[in-house]
């Protein structure tokens, strides 16, 4: 199939068509590849061709992975302003810092860039599931741009993401796995999860289509810029002038680096085509307490040192191994106009969403606020001159969801087995076991309270669609075990005729219901020798009045899926 651009594999350097169904390189299999363009010819088309067209993010589709846009997908992303921080400039004695404003896409942050661009390449391939691994506003834009494309998502979390985020992403009717773990581990089980169903998965900034909606950003700063200062000086020399200005700093906050790796392609293909006459330096900013990128480029190191355990309160930037995304950002940083990766601490950004919503009249979520507290620290350092023109990536701020539209149902949890480190793949297969749909519909409940047993049932009936039973004590839930053979029993300890231990014990030597999983809901202060009693016969041991539905709820989706 002909099509306006090619892809180039950054290992083998094989150039071949691109399906966002099959990313990987069909030479080498490497997943790392970069599309290119006839730049060239667009040099001379494009200025002519965007005269007249909406300014959003499609008014560059010659520079874009898609052979044929649909503007049934589109919500309006890009064409977010740029506009003077004239109070914080003042504080800062600089006067030519700008922002950006991302919060201002369709779903408030700049992902949705990533997002749109790449559910339209999915969309064109046929594509309809999609597997995401995401701190929040990623899985918030694919899932929204999903649902208008009729694709299905499965969106991993880790379990650290705020509430509100997590609620985001399942009002869209997306499929939320909460992972306790690390978000590189969580990145690790949405892959394998991917892989063992054959699913198209969100691979980040080796997503051809992701990197190419994120360096929109570029062209529209450009312009936008532009508009503000006028273009650059004609030269002298030659006599001729650039149409476009870029700023001398492009400042981001980051948590994997695909962001500013787009960024730094968008301006060098501008400035490939003589549209600008410079590449802008960049500087990355992490959270001090998840910096692995900071660490290797003080270092002069060409890879970065995981963080194993983030420490910083931001969980949207805790990403402790970028892996090769470093070493390509560097690269770019390097070979074009150079840049720095600086750190803020955790206080220094809450600091900075206070100053910027009293001087600017900005609201940020944390992870926007970074990039500001950074720039504060490179202008003070003296990094950055105060007469030089920065733009700011006011990356985002997600509005909560309402707790009460969705209910307790929206997500699933999925605990990372201590038998992870090791045996890794036995660890995730286990843990993956426990996603599968609709793996255990039938639950009893055994309590002899009817107002308990009221209560499981309706945080249960929240849940999904269960085939719920019900014992009032030990002798009618072996019986109901024997007959209905559920997938789930809770249990009370303490019942009259049989307490939970002789039902138990009873269910373990009956090898038709030996294999059923207890949850065990007590009142009773158990002993120590109560507890050992239990170990390695229940999944889960609960105590009555120090739980809330949710964490209930949590135990069962951990176990039925």
């Amino acid at each position: 199939m002909s099509s306006h651009f090619i892809v180039e594999c950054l290992d083998c350097h094989h150039k071949a068509p691109y399906f966002a169904s099959a990313p990987n390189c069909p030479n080498c299999g490497g997943s790392w590849r970069e599309a290119r363009y006839d730049y060239d010819n667009l040099a001379h088309s494009l200025p002519l061709l965007l005269p007249g067209r909406p300014f959003d993010l499609w008014r560059y589709r010659e520079l874009l992975p898609i052979r044929s846009i649909n503007p049934d997908l589109s919500m309006g992303e890009g064409g977010t302003p740029l506009f003077r921080a004239v109070n914080l400039g003042m504080m800062l004695g600089c006067p030519n810092i700008y922002i950006k404003d991302e919060r201002q896409s369709p779903t408030n942050s700049f992902k949705d860039r990533q997002a749109a661009v790449m559910v339209a390449a999915l969309k064109e391939s046929g594509v309809t599931e999609l597997v995401v691994a995401s701190t929040g506003n990623v899985a918030i834009s694919y899932s929204a741009y999903a649902a208008r494309a009729g694709i299905k998502c499965w969106a991993f979390l880790t379990s650290v993401v705020p509430a509100e985020k997590m609620r985001e992403v399942a009002i869209y009717g997306t499929q939320v796995i909460k992972v306790t773990g690390s978000y590189d581990q969580t990145k690790q089980v949405a892959a394998t999860f991917a892989k063992q169903r054959g699913i198209v998965q969100d691979t980040g900034a080796r997503s051809v289509p992701a990197i190419e909606g994120m360096k929109t950003i570029a062209f529209e700063i450009a312009e936008q810029l532009t508009s503000f200062t006028g273009p650059p000086d004609r030269n002298p020399d030659t006599g001729t002038s650039r149409l476009w200005r870029a700023p001398d700093w492009y400042i981001q906050s980051v948590s994997g680096g695909m962001g500013p790796i787009g960024v730094v392609k968008g301006f060098a293909e501008l400035a490939q085509m003589g549209l600008i006459d410079r590449v802008p330096k960049i500087a990355a900013i992490q959270a001090e307490g998840c910096a692995p990128m900071v660490h290797a480029w003080k270092l002069n190191q060409e890879t970065a040192t995981p963080v194993r355990s983030p420490s910083t309160m931001i969980a949207t930037l805790a990403t402790g191994d970028p892996g090769r995304t470093y070493t390509l950002l560097r690269s770019k940083m390097l070979e074009n106009s150079g840049g720095i990766c600086e750190s803020v601490t955790d206080e220094e950004a809450f600091r900075a969403m206070h100053y910027l919503a009293k001087m600017e009249g900005l609201s940020v979520e944390p992870a926007a606020a970074v990039a500001f507290a950074g720039v504060v620290k490179l202008i003070r350092a003296g990094v950055i001159k105060q007469n030089e023109t920065i733009v700011i990536n006011c990356t985002g701020h997600t509005m909560p969801i309402e707790k009460f539209i969705l209910g307790d149902g929206w997500s699933r949890n999925l605990d990372m087995p201590k038998e992870m480190q090791d045996s890794p793949e036995e660890g995730l297969l286990a843990a993956l076991s426990r996603v599968a749909v609709d793996r255990y519909p039938s639950i009893a409940i055994v309590d002899d309270n009817p107002d308990v047993r009221r209560l499981i049932r309706r945080i249960l009936q929240s849940q999904g669609e269960f085939i719920l039973h019900e014992a009032t004590n030990g002798r009618e839930a072996i019986d109901l075990a024997r007959k209905e053979h559920p997938n789930l029993i809770i249990l009370d300890l303490m019942m009259p005729e049989l307490d939970g231990f002789s039902v138990l014990e009873a269910l373990e030597a009956d090898p038709d219901t030996a294999d059923i999983p207890v949850i065990v809901v007590t009142a009773k202060e158990l002993t120590s020798a109560e507890k050992e009693r239990l170990r390695g016969h229940v999944q889960s041991l609960m105590q009555k009045g120090d739980f809330m539905s949710d964490d209930l709820a949590d135990e069962v989706r951990s176990l039925l899926g």
